[in-house]
């Protein structure tokens, strides 16, 4: 007998929704003044650093007219007060911000540490400020997150309302520093929530969104880069080379993450056989900084300038080759040292930089060469960091340039597949695997919750009296299931009581009529397990077809 279907609902979602929207909304005020207080910070120190003076005017040390050795030296200063600010203060600033969150959600229960939230905007400020070639978006991220988590602590809410505030102030961080509100929802959803779900998914669209609203009364209107195709695009040609490029990207964007995890080791190396300690290894990466800066200055400090000239089309040789080669060795051999910068903003640059290279290689026109750049732009980070969506639009946010949508999208899915087949995880869950733990990237929907208890129990007799098993009236604290609910429900019931088994009652008449066990829930999965792997026998089955008809039905033949 089967129960009412309207007692089943396509979303879990209860009222307290409204009381973590209101709190995300807040959040989102909070994020976007973080965000600004950063790119002032990193504006300050810049000037500090390179120009000697006290003032938030946004500069560049590529400008600075002192002499060289400030650019050797300043690097080095930034390292050591880091390394310092690590070591006496939190070395949860160490990092690009991104896998620390990860990490708090997923190991910590949501929790971030009150001094974070202070310490890593500051320690970033004054590593980008003094040369780093880092983006400032990881920080924020980590920086609004870490301040939604203290919400979260102070409201005594559950450790999945507190995730949901942490990604809120995230998302509400990075859309306030790019003009990117739907790239930044997506993000939150692709890397940090783990789940979709309008519990979560609205409070932080609302944060994204008041982070994004103030950010133009703030910094200004997006888009942050603006590409304009004023002619079009010819559509065949760029579909026909959107697909090779992002393959290209997508080697370049795993070769980028091999490379700094590479250097990584090697720190650790250091320090094992020499006893050189974590606290000095950012002033050892400043010494790569400097060197860098030296012979490119243009490598230096955050380099939004480079990305806009980059989708302008037709930028110097010169620069391009100083970001594929420079920008990335200097970029990765400093962050891998520990210190506190973002890759999001880096990325984007040395993507664009090869898209836009490849144009030159073609010879294409300055509109086209722009195209391009947007292209190797979005698949960088649609590879790197395994977020081919966020990487559509978050290219689309950013240059507002909506007839790139479809090589654009194309170039994005070349490069993720390609990561997906060579590396075993992104740049931003390696950090996470070296601490011993997986973290898959795939979502689905539970085989469970698209099975109901009926399908999979036991019936009993109908003689059977209601409301009672073996005989004994069902007291009203005893566990049962009804026979419309979901396996996954119950196994979530048998989890948290510990029972194998529990009675199915019919929830029109309270009848018991069967029990549902264990093994039984399992018949979900089993289906789940049976469709991969009848995929797996036909490709497997064909492929023998196709290489020896006769021989494989002889086998087949003989196996039976």
């Amino acid at each position: 007998m089967r129960s009412r279907p309207s007692a089943l609902r396509d979303f879990t979602v209860d009222r307290r929704v409204w009381l973590l929207t209101g709190v995300a909304a807040v959040i989102g005020v909070a994020g976007a003044i973080w965000a600004v207080i950063l790119l002032r910070a990193i504006a300050f120190f810049t000037n500090v650093f390179y120009y000697h003076r006290f003032t938030l005017a946004m500069v560049g040390p590529a400008g600075s007219p002192e002499a060289a050795w400030i650019r050797m030296l300043a690097p080095i200063v930034g390292g050591i007060i880091v390394g310092l600010m690590a070591y006496y203060g939190s070395d949860k600033i160490r990092g690009h911000g991104i896998p620390e969150a990860i990490e708090a959600i997923l190991l910590k229960g949501a929790r971030v540490e009150a001094k974070v939230s202070i310490l890593k905007p500051l320690s970033a400020a004054i590593a980008i400020g003094s040369g780093g070639p880092f983006g400032a978006e990881g920080p924020i991220i980590m920086t609004g997150g870490a301040f939604g988590s203290l919400v979260g602590q102070w409201l005594k809410l559950s450790d999945a309302e507190r995730t949901t505030l942490l990604v809120a102030g995230a998302a509400a961080g990075m859309s306030a520093t790019f003009a990117a509100p739907i790239a930044s929802i997506l993000l939150a959803v692709e890397l940090l929530l783990f789940e979709w779900r309008p519990r979560s998914l609205v409070p932080v669209t609302v944060a994204s969104l008041i982070a994004a609203a103030l950010r133009i009364a703030w910094l200004g209107h997006g888009p942050l880069f603006p590409v304009v195709l004023s002619h079009g695009i010819n559509l065949p040609q760029s579909l026909l080379v959107a697909g090779p490029l992002g393959i290209v990207v997508g080697f370049a964007s795993a070769g980028l993450s091999r490379l700094m995890y590479s250097l990584e080791d090697g720190f650790e190396l250091l320090s094992r056989r020499f006893g050189v300690h974590w606290i000095w290894w950012p002033a050892i990466g400043g010494i790569g900084i400097g060197i860098g800066g030296l012979f490119f200055s243009r490598g230096l400090g955050v380099g939004y300038d480079n990305i806009a000239e980059l989708l302008r089309g037709n930028a110097p040789v010169g620069l391009l080759i100083g970001l594929v080669v420079a920008k990335s060795l200097m970029w990765a051999f400093s962050l891998s040292s520990g210190t506190s910068g973002g890759v999001l903003a880096p990325l984007l640059m040395i993507g664009a930089a090869i898209g836009e290279s490849g144009a030159h290689l073609a010879h294409m026109p300055v509109e086209t060469q722009a195209l391009w750049a947007m292209m190797g732009m979005g698949a960088m980070l649609s590879g790197a960091v395994g977020v081919p969506l966020t990487a559509i639009l978050f290219s689309l946010e950013l240059t507002h340039a909506q007839a790139a949508v479809l090589p654009l999208s194309l170039a994005c899915a070349a490069s993720y597949l390609i990561t997906c087949l060579v590396m075993p995880r992104s740049i931003m869950t390696e950090k996470i695997a070296r601490r011993g733990y997986h973290l898959s990237r795939e979502y689905g929907v539970d085989p469970l919750e698209m099975i109901t208890v009926a399908e999979v129990m036991t019936e009993v007799p109908p003689e059977a009296k209601p409301a009672e098993s073996n005989g004994n009236l069902l007291s009203d604290s005893e566990v049962f299931a009804y026979a419309d609910q979901t396996c996954r429900a119950v196994a979530e019931e048998m989890a948290t009581t510990g029972l194998l088994s529990l009675p199915v009652l019919d929830r029109d008449t309270d009848q018991i009529i069967g029990t549902v066990s264990a093994g039984e829930l399992l018949a979900g999965r089993r289906r789940a397990v049976r469709r991969e792997s009848d995929r797996t026998v036909s490709l497997m089955a064909e492929s023998l077809l196709t290489e020896d008809p006769v021989g494989a039905r002889q086998d087949r033949g003989n196996h039976r």
